[in-house]
């Protein structure tokens, strides 16, 4: 199967977010506790996402700013709980489990926002960039 170039520019602009998304949940959790740098992190991703997104991967569509920033926020809403479920659930219960310690939070975090690339892209091409 290939992949469609849009789908492949979503996945750079993501990992490029996706980059900042986890280099600011370091920085964040210096000043508050991992479950909210998640989100604080989430957020900063989600804006640099939005505007990489709105330029590289749907350019012209037929949603104003506005309309495509609500939408891109309900998606990202979604993507946020998975991203949290999966980070957590990896760093607090599954990894001590298995005796990973070291970085275990960081790693959990990377796997956690890289779970919701497929559901985010379909999201994004049908509502917040249509």
């Amino acid at each position: 199967m290939a992949l469609s170039r849009q789908f492949v520019r979503f996945l750079l602009v993501g990992g490029l977010a996706a980059v900042i998304n986890v280099l600011s949940r370091i920085v964040y959790g210096v000043w508050v506790g991992y479950s909210a740098s998640i989100i604080l992190a989430y957020c900063t991703g989600m804006a640099a996402a939005f505007l990489l997104a709105r330029t590289y991967v749907f350019p012209g569509g037929r949603n104003g700013v506005g309309r495509s920033a609500v939408y891109f926020t309900l998606v990202n809403a979604v993507a946020l709980l998975q991203t949290w479920f999966v980070s957590i659930a990896l760093a607090d219960h599954l990894f001590p489990t298995l005796g990973i310690r070291q970085h275990s939070e960081t790693l959990a975090h990377v796997i956690g926002v890289g779970t919701p690339a497929f559901t985010s892209y379909i999201g994004h091409r049908e509502w917040s960039f249509r």
